[in-house]
């Protein structure tokens, strides 16, 4: 049993992975990942920035009541739970519509599957 030459008899056992990243099916697939976790990433830490700052310097505006006990400052502590789902979300969302379908096409690519 010894490798062979012919890409659709390729297991992932015998596949060069060097080739497959290389391959322009998974640069897009990575570009089309790193277009959505990377500012996704940096808009959640902004937004967490923002709020550690106002909690460390706005006092005053935090502390606001907005209806009874409920102030500004725990609706933003609130609304940060509220962002992380969303984000989990959308990225969930993204990754049926746009990463699962590519990883799938070079998968059936590297295991010689018909599609």
């Amino acid at each position: 049993m010894g490798t062979t030459e012919d890409p659709a008899a390729a297991t992932p056992a015998t596949t060069d992975w060097s080739e497959v990243q290389a391959s322009p099916d998974f640069a897009e697939l990575r570009r089309r990942l790193r277009g959505f976790v990377f500012p996704m990433a940096g808009l959640f830490l902004a937004w967490y920035l923002l709020y550690v700052l106002l909690a460390d310097y706005a006092h005053g505006f935090m502390s606001t009541k907005l209806f009874g006990n409920i102030t500004v400052g725990l609706v933003f502590g609130l609304l940060q739970f509220v962002s992380t789902f969303v984000i989990t979300g959308l990225y969930v969302r993204f990754a049926n519509r746009v990463v699962d379908p590519a990883a799938d096409k070079i998968r059936h690519e590297i295991e010689g599957d018909d599609q």
